[in-house]
């Protein structure tokens, strides 16, 4: 597949880096030749010097035979240019579009996008917004992904003294929750990831991946740690698009929140825009103003301006004053593994998750969701296999007779409204959907092979 991606920065870098082991003929544009340089060296791609929305660069980069096209520049504008451009003047079959701004999203709906031939929409501000509310709905949690439009949940939380299952074996969860259907999929604890087992013990500070229905979450978390107390009192740091929509949803979900920003125009707008919130202008490494307003008392302390060394300083200094969780919106994926689990609970990279919306367009099969994980280093997907005995590698087999790549586990399928853990006597059947745990991102492109379906099926 050929395939050009506008924009070599972090995300445009890290897609290239996923599909350029897949035998795709991958094309990068950009404005900074210095960055293409060192992304040519790297990934041994091929790349052009230019502006991503004009029609002669675009053409330079081989758009006349070009099967997909990845708007992913830091402008909206040129993003929607370049789609308009590529389906009207090249024909592209498939054109993806990163969209920043809500107006686009929001207000100009799909038809909007539909007059510029955007095929897909990606808003990272607001799936990480959806990603960030989450983690307020269960305490304790430092990831939680939806799965068959939320049927099942995969969520991420660290083990601590105190909870039920930590030195004990995981046989033991089905007899303290004989009712929960849950499964534990995958352990990490230092730099090693663990595929568990029946006799696995779960021990302090891991940090423990498993698969439940929502209504079961909140039980295995107790499995795991001491009950969490609800939260209740939220300070933000930070007033931009994400800062707004969350201190938006946590309002209107009855939570106390108070808003941080140092722009008095966007103060005052934000003023207007939210009816509960309390806007404060200040800085949020002020340590008087935190103190001011009762830093101590907050359950949770979310720094997510555009400036990832100011998030980083101020949820250090919320949690040193007194905050029970913090929360820090990170831009360099690279950090997050750095940071996440010492003083700072979690840290969020909007790039990891605005990657995993645009993945789940390019992988292989019939692919509904993927979600990276551990700062992109392993995956979560949910696919859907098709076919019977002769055409298919799964349908018709025992999950026990599947030869699944060394490190990956099937975990769950949904089949209808039923959700099912992976029991090793589990006949797999046409349609479900399978989640899947990849621990090392190259082993992708095997589970994809796996679920295509011969040729003898169309």
């Amino acid at each position: 597949m050929k395939i050009i991606i506008l924009g070599g920065g972090q995300v445009g870098a890290r897609v290239a880096e996923n599909l350029v082991s897949d035998d795709n003929d991958i094309v990068v544009v950009d404005l900074d030749a210095a960055l293409l340089k060192k992304l040519q060296d790297r990934l041994d791609i091929q790349t052009v010097v230019g502006n991503a929305a004009h029609p002669s660069v675009l053409a330079r980069a081989g758009a006349a035979d070009c099967d997909m096209l990845l708007a992913l520049t830091r402008n909206d504008e040129t993003n929607l240019a370049a789609c308009k451009i590529a389906g009207s003047r090249f024909n592209i079959p498939t054109k993806i579009a990163r969209i920043r701004a809500s107006d686009y999203v929001e207000y100009g709906g799909e038809g909007l996008l539909e007059e510029f031939m955007v095929d897909y929409a990606i808003c990272p501000e607001q799936i990480v917004t959806h990603n960030l509310f989450r983690l307020f709905e269960y305490p304790g949690a430092l990831q939680v992904l939806d799965f068959a439009e939320g049927q099942v949940q995969l969520v991420a939380t660290e083990a601590l003294r105190g909870g039920l299952l930590v030195g004990r074996e995981l046989r033991r969860i089905r007899q303290d929750l004989p009712d929960a259907n849950c499964r534990i999929c995958a352990i990490a604890r230092e730099d090693a990831l663990i595929l568990p087992t029946g006799e696995t013990e779960i021990q302090c500070d891991d940090e423990v991946f498993f698969l439940a229905q929502p209504d079961a979450v909140r039980d295995v978390l107790s499995e795991l740690r001491k009950d969490d107390p609800p939260i209740r009192r939220v300070m933000i740091a930070g007033g931009g698009n994400i800062g707004f929509r969350l201190a938006r949803l946590l309002e209107q979900a009855g939570y106390e929140v108070k808003i941080i920003d140092h722009g008095l125009e966007r103060c005052r707008r934000l003023g207007e825009s939210l009816e509960r919130t309390l806007v404060l202008q200040g800085e949020a490494t002020d340590e008087e103003l935190l103190e001011a307003e009762n830093i101590d008392e907050m359950d949770m302390f979310c720094a997510l301006t555009n400036d990832d060394e100011d998030n980083v300083m101020s949820a250090l200094l919320a949690k040193r004053m007194g905050a029970r969780r913090v929360i820090a919106l990170v831009n360099r994926s690279s950090y997050v593994g750095l940071l996440e689990g010492h003083r700072i609970d979690i840290a969020v990279s909007p790039h990891l998750s605005t990657i995993g919306s645009i993945l789940a367009h390019l992988r292989r099969g019939d692919v509904e969701a993927v979600h990276p994980l551990r700062g992109g280093s392993a995956e979560a997907m949910e696919v859907v296999i098709h076919g019977d005995v002769k055409t298919s590698r799964l349908v018709g087999r025992r999950i026990d007779e599947i030869e699944m790549p060394q490190g990956c586990r099937i975990c769950a399928l949904v089949r209808g409204d039923e959700v099912r853990m992976a029991h090793h006597d589990e006949v797999l059947a046409d349609g479900d959907h399978l989640i899947i745990f990849v621990s090392r991102r190259h082993q992708v492109r095997e589970i994809e092979q796996l679920v295509q379906v011969k040729l003898g099926f169309f």
